[in-house]
């Protein structure tokens, strides 16, 4: 795509979001005013990632869980949002994805490398309930890097013995802006990793694609309360295996998930 094109697609992409999701937000506020209750499931969970970066060992965190509607809000485990306008089987949504992609460089490996902040996107999205399964699409830009997330998952939907069963398939998009942010090297930083004894070099980033399975559970326990499980396997590509940041072993792939008790508002 020539970069004059780019540019005009990127600069539209963030005025649209802001302004749909502006509208959408006040529009929120109506609705959830004129709503009863919160519908969906509410906990805390324990998210689990493991790293490719260099001496970086596997991250656990502690957060909230929400993934329910209030009104035309909703909150979708780390993709929060307002539906906008009907679409098809969905609607047209406002979105911000909270994410856990930034780290620290809080190793003897990593030294003189910036920490990396998460990525803040923001943008527009859709979820299209099929009789085949939930479609997932979302078209966000990152406030933080410049750079864009472009994203499309596929989830079944399976019981079996009680247990609800949601086998996912999808594939993610990153522009070169939104990967230098977490995996390129500035000269600066491969000239002070060096300095303290390092061996980083400078890298300059491509785009990325990345495919991903996963498998995500809902086990009923009792009464209100159930176990919400989510396993998710993605293949890096040479944009981010290429890296010096990610480790010797050669990383081609990530894991992450999650285990959530939640109660369920209905």
């Amino acid at each position: 795509m020539p970069k004059m094109q780019f540019t005009f697609w990127t600069r539209g992409l963030t005025l649209c979001s802001c302004a749909l999701f502006a509208a959408s937000v006040a529009h929120a506020q109506i609705t959830a005013a004129a709503s009863e209750r919160f519908v969906g499931d509410v906990g805390g969970a324990a998210y689990v990632t493991s790293s490719a970066l260099k001496n970086k060992s596997t991250a656990t965190t502690a957060l909230p869980y929400v993934y329910g509607d209030w009104g035309s809000a909703f909150a979708r485990v780390d993709t929060f949002g307002v539906k906008a306008l009907p679409l098809a089987l969905g609607h047209v949504e406002g979105v911000l994805r909270v994410s856990q992609e930034g780290f620290d460089a809080d190793t003897a490996a990593l030294r003189g490398v910036k920490h990396r902040s998460n990525p803040l996107p923001v943008g527009l999205g859709t979820f299209q309930r099929t009789p085949l399964g939930g479609v997932f699409v979302y078209a966000m830009h990152d406030v933080n890097s410049g750079g864009n997330l472009l994203e499309a998952t596929y989830a079944a939907r399976f019981e079996w013995g009680g247990v609800k069963l949601y086998p996912q398939a999808g594939l993610e998009h990153r522009t070169r802006a939104y990967v230098q942010h977490l995996y390129g090297i500035a000269a600066t930083e491969a000239a002070a990793n060096q300095t303290a004894g390092g061996s980083l070099t400078a890298y300059q980033a491509t785009a990325s694609t990345v495919p991903m399975l996963g498998l995500a559970a809902s086990v009923p326990l009792t009464g209100p309360w159930a176990l919400q499980l989510q396993w998710r396997h993605k293949w890096l590509d040479r944009a981010i295996t290429n890296s010096p940041l990610i480790g010797t072993a050669g990383a081609t792939s990530q894991n992450s998930g999650f285990a959530a008790l939640t109660y369920t508002f209905q």
